[in-house]
């Protein structure tokens, strides 16, 4: 039986980071993963690198731009005699940039020494993991420390069972071979959202479907109410307070049944993606006799270090508590790794981005003024628009504001939320200042670059104290 200092399991965000720092470290590293490619070949990267983060904003970059040359880029004084589709080359791309992505992993593996298996892996005791390949006999190999990272897969409904062709999930939506008439897309969250904008910018009459009566309930309210109604300008649809309660698949289609305040309704749709969140990939992760917890979600039990019940036992990304969110998976990754030889290492988890790749889109780090409110805490609002932008309005997106909230004794930052062009490149600044538990007054009192987008963060820190420069006030 082959030894290791660290045989991680995974090899998403969470566990290729682990096992590449673990290498960098010193110890002699091993990963196992079950995914192949097309020619049954290891494919690295997981979930986000293969059929989430990456693919999903590949699409979002090309429908937008697609959106753009037809009516945005004629105000900029660039015409076009005619636009066309071609969804073949656009899936191409897509297929090209996650090959580059996860090859570039294949090579960090290489050079790092890590060595690979391919297949599933679970974990025995006495720290034995077993890996079965698709094809051959099982294989055990032992570690001194193991990290769990199986991901996470779409969630499944009961009454919408997937079938790969009228009822996807998230997987499929990446792939589609043309572009529906109407799309119905049960889930209005992150993802919903995100494959609900490509298929509506490419053509498809798209319907959200959300049990919520209001868009993304864990966002501050003020800005998700701006963005829903952003969104039903562009044409996406919204069956808010609705739940499903059955479907008939068809020849030309699937006859949706839902219920919501006006009563039972249904509508009919080419197709249903189901988007109604992620589970844990934990069934198969361990022997019973192991004695591994789960909890009643099905996530390992992990205390504040990712340390599971089970000595030398660690559990990162998905597959336990918190968001299911690749960065906040890799930071564990990198946490335990430096862990494991010796070193001191936390994640922040009051300090972890969150970010909805819409257009405009949402970022938002920290507390809501809704949890403020329940909490009872003392605490100052300063929000800017960007419509009082002039890069905004140079680039021509001033949809959409920044709010700063503040601790009202200390000043200390808690939360801040975005709406906008890029926040997701700007909403680094915002967890950088919480993580120094910077101040509002310390980002009022920060130069930033003109014409920036960033300068709207400086004025909604600035308007804390109503000290916003750029900002009629009745």
């Amino acid at each position: 039986m082959e030894q290791f200092d660290v045989v991680v399991i995974g090899a998403g965000p969470a566990g290729y980071v682990a096992a590449i720092r673990c290498a960098q470290l010193g110890l002699r590293t091993a990963c196992v993963d079950q995914w192949l490619d097309a020619e049954q070949q290891p494919l690295l990267g997981g979930t986000c690198l293969n059929v989430g983060c990456i693919p999903s904003k590949v699409l979002l970059e090309s429908s937008e731009l697609f959106e753009k040359v037809q009516h945005t880029f004629p105000q900029h004084g660039i015409t076009f005699d005619s636009v066309m589709l071609d969804l073949p080359q656009m899936m191409q791309r897509k297929e090209k940039v996650v090959a580059s992505l996860t090859g570039g992993v294949a090579a960090l593996f290489k050079a790092n020494g890590i060595t690979l298996f391919s297949g599933q892996g679970r974990l025995l005791a006495n720290k034995q993991v077993a890996v079965m390949p698709q094809e051959g006999e099982e294989q055990l190999i032992a570690a001194q420390h193991i990290i769990l990272a199986p991901g996470s897969r779409p969630r499944a409904l009961g009454i919408l069972p997937f079938d790969g062709e009228r009822v996807v999930d998230s997987t499929a939506a990446l792939s589609f071979e043309s572009v529906v008439d109407s799309l119905a897309v049960i889930g209005a969250g992150i993802i919903g959202l995100e494959l609900g904008s490509v298929w509506r910018r490419l053509g498809s009459q798209v319907t959200l479907f959300e049990t919520a009566d209001v868009l993304l309930p864990a966002i501050d309210r003020s800005l998700g109410k701006q963005a829903q109604k952003i969104f039903q300008q562009q044409g996406l649809n919204f069956r808010f307070a609705s739940h499903v309660t059955a479907c008939k698949v068809k020849k030309d289609g699937v006859k949706l049944h839902y219920s919501n305040h006006e009563g039972e309704q249904s509508e009919h749709f080419d197709r249903i993606l189901v988007a109604v969140g992620r589970v844990p990939n934990t069934e198969a992760i361990a022997d019973a006799a192991c004695g591994l917890q789960l909890d009643k979600w099905g996530r390992i039990e992990v205390d504040d270090q990712c340390r599971t019940t089970l000595p030398g036992v660690y559990a990162i990304g998905d597959a336990v508590r918190g968001p299911m969110l690749a960065h906040k998976g890799s930071e564990e990754g990198m946490m335990v790794a430096a862990l494991i030889a010796g070193q001191y290492a936390r994640v922040n988890y009051e300090a972890i981005p969150f970010v909805v790749y819409t257009q405009p889109e949402l970022a938002w780090c920290g507390k809501t003024e809704e949890e403020l409110k329940q909490e009872g805490a003392s605490y100052r609002v300063g929000t800017f628009s960007f419509a009082a932008n002039g890069r905004a309005r140079a680039i021509g997106e001033t949809a959409g504001m920044i709010k700063v909230l503040s601790d009202a004794v200390t000043d200390r930052v808690l939360g801040i939320h975005m709406l906008g062009p890029q926040v997701s490149e700007l909403i680094g600044q915002a967890v950088l200042a919480m993580e120094f538990g910077a101040s509002s007054e310390d980002l009022a009192m920060t130069v930033f670059a003109h014409p920036s987008l960033s300068e709207v963060l400086h004025e909604a820190a600035l308007d804390v104290d109503r000290r916003a420069i750029h900002k009629l006030r009745s």
